[in-house]
């Protein structure tokens, strides 16, 4: 026997089976949006970077908490936040609309009925005669 196969047969190296490492702990959980309400929230998104007033976008997906942020532009603070917090589901609604300030604008249990608080007001109208 070598030096090099003595030194390792010393060390325990081949006398049994590895440690086995601790399995990994499961993962957390994450609050996400599903397709119909990412669907409905990049539909108001494209007709608004149409009209350019917005301009790009985030999504932070968190433990407690899905984040859609809208940019005017992406170094900026985001101009609005559209959340959805299951924890408020029951009380006041999971989705809310937040400005800059931190200020809610709406909040609801319906996505689309929320996000029209961000939908631009039609001023002129057509008129009969």
């Amino acid at each position: 026997m070598s030096e090099a196969d003595d030194s390792a047969f010393q060390r325990g190296a081949g006398s049994g089976p590895a440690p086995q490492p601790h399995p990994a702990p499961p993962p957390q959980p994450v609050v996400a949006f599903n397709r119909r309400e990412l669907d409905t929230i990049l539909r108001l998104y494209g007709r608004m970077v149409a009209d350019g007033e917005w301009r790009d976008y985030a999504i932070d997906l968190l433990k407690d908490r899905a984040v859609f942020s809208v940019f005017r532009r992406s170094s900026e603070m985001p101009l609005y936040r559209i959340e959805k917090d299951p924890k408020l589901a029951r009380r006041q609604g999971a989705y809310s609309v937040v400005a800059t300030g931190g200020m809610i604008l709406k909040r609801g249990q319906d996505l689309g009925q929320v996000l029209r608080v961000l939908e631009k007001k039609k001023h002129l109208r057509v008129v009969d005669v």
